[in-house]
């Protein structure tokens, strides 16, 4: 498989132990990255914590990464990415951090090397935004949250 996009990770002392991302199966969309961690960390029900990733990445001009919750973390544990999906900007250097909650009854204990989210990599475009007097008229209009209906 040829890539659209290569995303530099940098390696500052040739560290062994660095885990880049790595997609699970050949169509998977979202590569899974681990939790940098010397020792266990608890997660209370209700709580959430910033686990490192030990990454900085260096992304192209003109796209995105985004975070994304692991299906399996989030139906057997009730763990998930806080701000899904969170955004890692291109100009970004620093680690990449991802926010996990704990919407379970029971504590969690993220392990060191746990695979705890999918990074998915997103053309990201810049709009211009202008203001303007009027809008144009759509069939949904203004109708918000629920406006169709449950059925």
């Amino acid at each position: 498989m040829n890539p659209e996009v290569t995303i530099l990770v940098l390696d500052e002392e040739g560290d062994q132990e660095l885990s880049l991302p790595q997609y699970a199966s050949k169509e998977a969309a979202g590569a899974d990255v681990r939790a940098c961690l010397s020792a266990p960390y608890l997660i209370e029900p209700g709580e959430s914590a910033l686990i490192p990733t030990g990454l900085r990445l260096q992304i192209p001009q003109g796209f995105e990464i985004q975070v994304r919750p692991r299906s399996g973390l989030a139906l057997k544990h009730q763990i998930t990415v806080l701000n899904t999906p969170g955004t890692i900007d291109a100009d970004y250097r620093g680690e990449v951090g991802v926010i996990l909650i704990n919407h379970g009854k029971k504590s969690f204990i993220v392990e060191p090397g746990m695979r705890i989210a999918q990074l998915v990599v997103a053309k990201a475009y810049r709009a211009e935004y202008q203001s303007a007097s009027s809008l144009l008229l759509s069939a949904r209009g203004s109708g918000g949250f629920g406006h169709t209906g449950e059925k």
